[in-house]
């Protein structure tokens, strides 16, 4: 298993736009991917898991990839979040 911690710094925090770009990163591997944000964590391949977690600006969230492809599957995420301006 792999993980990466993320400082989100839209100042709109993950909402809907970005969080569908996520989703849609994340389905392109077979890796069980997860968003962690204080003491829950939800399969970053679904919309309703990640917008449940009502996260903010600044906030420090974990992804975690486990499975034949999970640090290409981070990398990538890590990418998106930049390219996306929400976090870093």
């Amino acid at each position: 298993m792999v993980e990466k911690t993320f400082h989100i710094t839209s100042s709109d925090g993950v909402h809907a736009r970005p969080a569908t770009v996520l989703v849609q990163n994340a389905g392109k591997y077979e890796s069980d991917i997860n968003l962690h944000y204080k003491e829950k964590s939800v399969n970053l391949k679904s919309i309703m898991g990640i917008m449940s977690l009502g996260i903010p600006s600044g906030a420090d969230v974990k992804i975690t990839a486990e499975g034949s492809d999970e640090q290409e599957a981070i990398d990538h995420l890590a990418t998106t979040l930049k390219n996306e301006g929400l976090g870093e």
